[in-house]
């Protein structure tokens, strides 16, 4: 497995809708964000009649024996409640009270409240195929609430005020199922099942975000096996992958052209082995757009418009300061590559 390679895709899937052009809170397009592989809390699910998924299922082909081995990782984004409090009455000996704004600005910068997010992983165990076809899995996880305060002080010290950020607690599980399909390949079931308990009645869609998994993805790899493509499968195996059900994930080759020991279940479709762009200068978080309109259009915009980007979000300053120092031989690479070229030579016209 080319891990260098896999891990680029799979932060290219992790990161997909987290910050849209133009990269400011008070763009209408991040108003709301994820609209991939998120899994919500059942009780929120419930609430919205079932419209917004509370599971994600992966069915996948491999081929192999009793000793073959496979590990399961499942990746997703975990938000963080970004708050920012303004400190309410004058007197700097009193005990601090805060009140909750939207934007703040002390000495000369802007603080905004906004929706910040971690990466988590779930790594379950190593398993054999003989084991798991004789007792399926059930792996249960549980994320602990957590708070963390950063004062804001003011020109002469004093605290003005508070960015406070918060993690929801998050409880779910994972199934893991085996069955061999009449004498062929063996067919892998991975559910995701997020069973956290709302702490707001009732949730909005961003409240439910904080207990969510946001992004959500699974990696599967096997060892003395391989996986059978489900976009492109063998003529002997088409009819069981056409059997494979699927739910808000896709899974696909990962690896090098040709490896079949490893899968990427993604909420986004993919076709088997993809790539990132050699051209690409670095993640833009919005793959409606190529890289050279999204790095044009960072280059235009107005220097309060920059700096509501370089302030809101670590990520996006990141953009902004990576795309400011581009330089020349870069911008004419993203103007555009030729690829798949070969020679005519012998062909008939």
């Amino acid at each position: 497995m080319n891990v260098e390679l896999v891990d680029k895709i799979v932060k290219a899937v992790l990161y997909e809708g987290y910050m849209l052009y133009p990269y400011r809170p008070s763009a209408v397009k991040n108003q709301q964000r994820f609209n991939f592989g998120v899994v919500y809390p059942r009780e929120y699910s419930e609430a919205q009649g079932g419209s917004e998924a509370c599971t994600m299922q992966t069915e996948c082909l491999l081929v192999g024996n009793s000793e073959t081995r496979c590990t399961v990782r499942v990746r997703f984004l975990r938000m963080v409640a970004r708050s920012v409090g303004k400190r309410a009455g004058s007197s700097p000996s009193a005990e601090p009270r805060f009140e909750n704004v939207s934007r703040l600005d002390i000495n000369g910068k802007s603080y905004h409240a906004w929706q910040e997010a971690v990466e988590e992983t779930i790594e379950i165990t190593e398993f054999d195929l003989a084991g798991l076809i004789a007792q399926p899995m059930q792996w249960p996880f549980r994320l602990s609430a957590k708070q963390d305060k950063e004062p804001i002080r003011d020109e002469r010290g004093v605290v003005a005020g508070m960015i406070v950020r918060d993690k929801r607690k998050m409880a779910g599980r994972i199934d893991l199922s085996l069955e061999q399909v009449q004498e062929g390949p063996f067919k892998l079931r991975v559910l995701i099942s997020n069973d956290s308990r709302l702490e707001s009645h009732p949730a909005s869609r961003e409240e439910a975000l904080e207990q969510s998994l946001v992004s959500a993805h699974t990696i599967l790899d096997v060892l003395d096996g391989e996986f059978v493509s489900l976009v492109d499968p063998p003529d002997a195996y088409r009819e069981f992958a056409s059997g494979c059900q699927n739910l808000g994930t896709w899974p696909i080759l990962v690896g090098g052209d040709g490896e079949h020991d490893t899968m990427l279940s993604s909420p986004i479709i993919l076709y088997d082995y993809p790539e990132i762009a050699p051209e690409s200068p670095g993640d833009l978080f919005d793959g409606a757009e190529i890289d050279e309109i999204l790095s044009l259009r960072i280059m235009t915009m107005t220097d309060e418009e920059k700096r509501e980007m370089r302030e809101s979000d670590d990520r996006a300053r990141q953009i902004l300061e990576r795309t400011e120092a581009l330089p020349e031989e870069q911008w004419m690479k993203l103007h555009g590559a030729l690829r798949g070229l070969r020679s005519a030579k012998g062909e008939k016209p």
